[in-house]
């Protein structure tokens, strides 16, 4: 029977608890939000919800066809002069997701010879680069960037290392002016996806390669994501001008995919110009972070001490995972629940976003839900540090 064995795989699914749904929310959600990627709080600034809007009712709900075709505009080109010019880059390219900037960027960069040097703990997102792209890969041990150094030292020929700045799962930070140098050491390249670190850290949100001191180096090149701090949609690739050329002709995601939609470029210019009129912000999710943490580690959790806006707080197992986030949100709180395979080293987990906009009331609240709903086996809670 044709696609017999999808039944086999949900079976199995079932019966590890790591079935997935989707869960669509309502337009007014009553939940305090700790689960989406909003850390500045901007997806529903009136600036950004107008700034998509006018820029619908100019361009159109579509971008109409490829950037090379149609699908590029004046406001396409203006996204990218200041996002360039916000990050300290030379140019920037615009994707129609964060996604495709990184297929993009690891596949144009690593040609058929050369060397991928990959973090153990790299977003999907890098590693499908990785998959598809012509070069080599071999995968070193997380934020090790002596592991980095001592892959390169095997290879004679191109290479590339390539490593989130920001961690997704943990929170955690990559050590970049580290990882820098063992790429120069050897001539290669570094990539990094500042998807965590735009609008969090670096000066005003300014992203971790500026705080790391690598903005507008020429052996550096960055993909960030519209769709966090500038609550957008979309991705974008940054770097020196002759990379960011390269990868308008040798970017299959770029070439054959349709530009990113004109309301999207509209709320992201919208949200990046916000933010440089208010970096605060920036400063004010990291504080939210570490808020979060200390409160939760002073009442017995396993949290990861956050780098930037994540806070990783750990669960026991897969079920008791889902069950304390429906828990949760049954109690007026939403927050992400990571499992396996999302989870590298197989441990479940709470992810909570540290918003921007979150009171110290809202702070309160969560840290106190949280508590409430805590898994116990027995009369043990299972989370003690």
């Amino acid at each position: 029977m044709a696609f017999g064995w999808i039944d086999e795989q949900a079976h199995t699914r079932r019966r590890a608890g790591l079935v997935r749904t989707l869960r669509p929310r309502p337009a007014d959600s009553p939940l305090l939000d700790l689960a989406s990627n909003d850390y500045l709080g901007l997806a529903r600034h009136p600036e950004i919800t107008e700034g998509a809007a006018e820029a619908a009712r100019t361009w159109g709900g579509g971008a109409t066809g490829s950037r090379l075709v149609t699908g590029t505009t004046q406001l396409h080109g203006e996204l990218e002069r200041e996002l360039a010019d916000f990050c300290g880059f030379e140019a920037a390219l615009v994707f129609s997701s964060g996604y495709a900037a990184n297929l993009a960027a690891v596949t144009a960069l690593a040609p058929h010879g050369s060397l991928i040097v990959s973090d153990a703990g790299n977003h999907a997102s890098l590693i499908d680069g990785c998959r598809l792209a012509r070069g080599t890969t071999q995968v070193v041990a997380h934020a090790d960037p002596d592991a980095v150094r001592k892959a390169l030292g095997t290879h004679e020929g191109q290479a590339v290392a390539v490593a989130d700045t920001v961690f997704s799962v943990d929170g955690d930070a990559a050590p970049l002016a580290a990882l820098a140098e063992a790429c120069r050491q050897y001539g290669a390249g570094l990539v990094v996806d500042d998807a965590h670190g735009l609008g969090v850290l670096g000066d005003g949100g300014r992203g971790a390669p500026w705080a790391a001191g690598l903005a507008g180096a020429p052996d550096v090149v960055v993909t960030v994501t519209l769709s966090k701090s500038l609550g957008s949609q979309g991705g974008a690739v940054l770097g020196p001008a002759r990379v960011i050329d390269h990868l308008i002709n040798a970017a299959r995601t770029f070439i054959f995919d349709t530009g990113l939609a004109p309301a999207a470029v509209g709320a992201a210019l919208a949200a990046l110009r916000l933010l440089r009129r208010e970096p605060e912000r920036a400063a004010r999710a990291r504080t939210v972070a570490k808020e979060l943490h200390t409160r939760l580690t002073a009442e017995g959790h396993e949290a990861v001490r956050p780098d930037a806006a994540v806070v990783s707080v750990r669960a026991p197992s897969p079920e008791q995972a889902v069950r304390w986030a429906a828990d949760c949100r049954a109690a007026g709180l939403a927050v992400g629940c990571f499992r396996p395979p999302s989870v590298p080293d197989g441990i479940s987990r709470l992810r909570l976003t540290a918003r921007a906009d979150l009171t110290d009331g809202q702070i309160d609240r969560a840290v106190r839900v949280i508590g409430e709903t805590r898994p116990y086996v027995g009369v043990t809670a299972v989370h003690r540090t």
